[in-house]
């Protein structure tokens, strides 16, 4: 039997990833959601940035971004994506690896919709990961959408959620002497998984 007792307990990973999380909520000074997203573009080059993670649903962890942005357009191409959730002040992370599919109806209307007026309106104005002559411009632009948009902008059609359903997600707790306690859980059927303990 393979002792996962203590922090590593329970047969759920996403139930053990928002316990997690809940826990860096309460730790963590900024953004305790913050994901380190991995992606690969057209030549296989492997592109990585921070974005927010919103949601750790029953079998899919979900963030949100422009649909016409380079980590997009990745993710729409492969179909695939990686991320890592790291917490300093908890010394763990939780690594994983999927496939992704938009979440584009809504859910993402709901969560647009809680968003700042700005950040909606700055959804709007952005083109992002697009060539911008000065920040000028930018702020031009959010000008113009503001008096076109009004106060209760509907979603933009291009901007909007991915889900990445995991096949591996590995949990890692630092350990002294770095001999760190990782496990590994990777997908073997709908809801099933095999887990085995890694060496640090």
């Amino acid at each position: 039997m393979l002792d996962r007792s203590g922090v590593f307990d329970g047969d759920d990973p996403f139930s053990l990833a928002r316990s997690w999380l809940d826990e860096a909520v309460a730790a963590e000074i900024n953004d305790p959601n913050a994901i380190a997203l991995a992606t690969v573009d057209k030549h296989g080059l492997p592109n990585v940035r921070i974005v927010l993670l919103k949601d750790i649903e029953d079998d899919a962890f979900v963030f949100y971004t422009n649909y016409e942005s380079s980590k997009a357009d990745e993710i729409l191409t492969s179909g695939k994506a990686a991320f890592v959730l790291h917490w300093k002040s908890l010394r763990r992370q939780i690594r994983v690896r999927g496939t992704v599919t938009k979440e584009d109806g809504p859910k993402a209307d709901a969560y647009y919709a809680s968003r700042s007026l700005q950040s909606r309106l700055g959804a709007w104005a952005s083109r992002q990961s697009q060539p911008l002559s000065s920040r000028t411009a930018l702020m031009a632009k959010v000008a113009e959408v503001t008096a076109t948009k009004g106060a209760n902008p509907d979603r933009p059609p291009f901007w909007g959620g991915f889900r990445i359903a995991p096949l591996e997600i590995e949990f890692w707790s630092d350990g002294a002497f770095r001999l760190h306690d990782r496990f590994r859980w990777t997908k073997t059927g709908e809801k099933e998984w095999e887990i085995c303990r890694l060496n640090p």
